[in-house]
């Protein structure tokens, strides 16, 4: 784990609410001159704790109403067909998060679609065609309370 110290954690933030927000603006707000917010910067996101920049898009706006959640279990365990799943999971674009669990289920998919009709393709014509699962289990949002992005960066 790296160092974070508290101004590190402030900017971590306000990137994660904003990343669009500008060194001048930053440096500003810490009252500090644009090089060592440059810097910081730069050292977190060598050091991978900045992954990457990205635009999170509204679902609902671009017509992507309908989300659910799979619990796949796979038939066969081994090393190489649990890696061949993920690798074919990771390649379908309705999947937006794949998470290897404990539980009932081998793995919980999060799956965004137009509507129950395409989730409903999604499952026959490619989740369904995917070697090694014995069962898939759906669980269909009904409504979000909560959806952040938001780190909790205070020390515990």
């Amino acid at each position: 784990m790296v160092k974070l110290d508290e101004i590190d954690r402030k900017i971590l933030k306000i990137l994660q609410e904003d990343c669009r927000i500008t060194i001048k603006e930053l440096s500003i707000r810490f009252s500090l001159s644009s090089t060592p917010i440059f810097n910081r910067i730069k050292r977190m996101e060598k050091s991978g704790i900045i992954d990457r920049y990205v635009a999170i898009l509204n679902p609902d706006k671009v017509g992507k109403k309908f989300s659910a959640f799979c619990h796949v279990s796979l038939k066969d365990h081994s090393k190489s067909l649990v890696q061949k799943f993920v690798e074919t999971v990771n390649e379908l674009n309705e999947v937006m998060e794949c998470h290897y669990v404990t539980g009932n289920a081998d793995f919980i998919l999060k799956v965004i679609t137009h509507d129950i009709e395409s989730y409903n393709q999604f499952i026959i014509d490619k989740l369904f065609r995917i070697e090694n699962i014995s069962k898939v289990e759906s669980l269909i949002s009904m409504a979000v309370s909560k959806k952040t992005h938001v780190i909790d960066l205070n020390q515990d």
